[in-house]
């Protein structure tokens, strides 16, 4: 299987069940903030379903938490505010400067130091956007 291909696929589904006039009334009606309860509902779904070591509860609860950031992205999109390859993006971004023990020249032989590395990295981010 090719996420890419599966990751398409559900943007275009996202996509349809937003479009005015022939998509799904329910979908039409969300926004971030109507939203917001979902994202709380799915996130502990899918805690109790890694405390009952249920692979398959996980699986679905994982694919319900995937949902709600693609239904924002879809929401603030049609918007004009952002989409869902920004998001990763700037997500991929995050990531690398996060982990420079990794893809720098900085070095990190414990999950302590990766900790106090990404810290200093936040921080500095932080201090940069203040």
């Amino acid at each position: 299987m090719q996420p890419s291909h599966e990751i398409s696929r559900l943007i275009e589904i996202m996509a349809r069940l937003r479009t005015p006039d022939t998509g799904c009334p329910w979908d039409l009606e969300q926004t971030h903030v109507t939203l917001k309860k979902y994202l709380i509902k799915e996130a502990y779904e899918l805690i109790e379903a890694i405390d009952q070591e249920d692979r398959e509860g996980m699986i679905e609860e994982l694919g319900d938490v995937l949902l709600q950031p693609m239904m924002h992205a879809e929401y603030a999109q049609r918007r004009g505010e952002f989409d869902l390859p920004l998001i990763a993006q700037q997500q991929a971004e995050k990531l690398v400067r996060r982990h420079p023990h990794v893809f720098g020249d900085k070095v990190a032989n414990t999950a302590e130091e990766v900790l106090a590395n990404w810290d200093r990295v936040k921080r500095a981010e932080k201090e940069r956007h203040s």
